[in-house]
């Protein structure tokens, strides 16, 4: 097998664990609270020991390694918050509007100038967001209140675009991904520390959900993707990593029959496929955009 190749079969597999992340979020019957602080709790041991990266920040890079892990961090306890309260669908897709607030922030914390290009690419996902709050909002027992869950996602989507762009930072002076994914995990589950008491008595069932979102949905799933984006052209890793937002609403439906209203619905296609022509268009520029899940 091929270099190549099996790099694009390691970023299936983690476009694949990614898009779990929602179903399993809401098959624990622990709180919102409960399940961030034990998946990022056992997500931070996993990465630490998958990955040997993750246990050297580099001096001079601590203090954005830290702000990053903050960024990760809040991010990660979002996801949960807005998993537990509107449905998945919805979570995956607002938290895909990433890129808009990249744009946005980029002339100030990356000197990063707006395009004119990228004009009808922002107008196209602020459209697809305001869709998400036309109409009658579906509640389903996994998804009781959509209309905080779908804020919940949005400010997702702000705090990773923080993320992301902190990681671009980071790899124009050497820093370290791994070791803001490990921090930022930790940092999540002393977070929600405070929020967790009583844990109460619960199968062994959910005992096994929390640990495979830590170790097989986070873990090694940020293992294999660190393995293997070096190996892939950037379109061809960012269209690989599609599979996540279109699996994960599916996969939530399968599990617990919850969908999407019509207009999240059209709202969802319409960010994800302004993402994906973004994806194209930057690739043929060599503008390499970073690996999301």
């Amino acid at each position: 097998m091929t270099p190549h190749t099996k790099a694009r079969l390691e970023l299936l597999v983690t476009a694949c664990l990614f898009s779990t992340g929602g179903a399993a979020i809401k098959a624990a019957a622990f709180g919102s609270w409960q399940v961030a602080g034990l998946r990022s709790g056992v997500a931070a041991v996993a990465v630490f020991l998958l990955l040997p990266a993750s246990r050297r920040v580099r001096q001079g890079t601590v203090g954005v390694t830290l702000l990053v892990a903050a960024a990760y961090a809040a991010t990660l306890i979002l996801f949960v918050l807005a998993n537990k309260l509107t449905t998945a669908a919805n979570t995956i897709f607002l938290q895909s509007t990433a890129p808009l607030y990249i744009l946005l922030f980029s002339p100030l914390l990356l000197k990063e100038h707006i395009q004119r290009r990228d004009l009808w690419f922002m107008g196209a996902i602020a459209l697809g967001m305001a869709l998400f709050f036309l109409g009658r909002q579906n509640t389903f027992a996994t998804a009781p209140d959509p209309v905080r869950g779908n804020l919940f996602a949005l400010f997702s989507g702000v705090t990773y675009a923080a993320m992301l762009m902190g990681l671009r930072w980071m790899g124009t002076r050497g820093g370290s991904p791994a070791a803001a994914a490990v921090i930022g995990n930790l940092f999540a589950f002393l977070a929600a520390l405070p929020m967790m008491p009583p844990l109460g008595h619960h199968p062994v069932g959910d005992w096994l959900v929390i640990l495979y979102l830590g170790i097989f949905q986070i873990g090694l799933a940020y293992s294999l993707l660190t393995r293997a984006i070096p190996h892939i052209p950037a379109l061809e890793a960012s269209l690989l990593l599609f599979l996540e937002p279109a699996l994960n609403p599916l996969i939530a439906w399968a599990v617990h029959g919850e969908y999407p209203g019509p207009w999240a619905l059209l709202g969802g296609a319409l960010i994800m496929g302004t993402m994906a022509v973004k994806s194209w268009m930057d690739a043929r520029r060599g503008v390499a955009l970073p690996a999301g899940g």
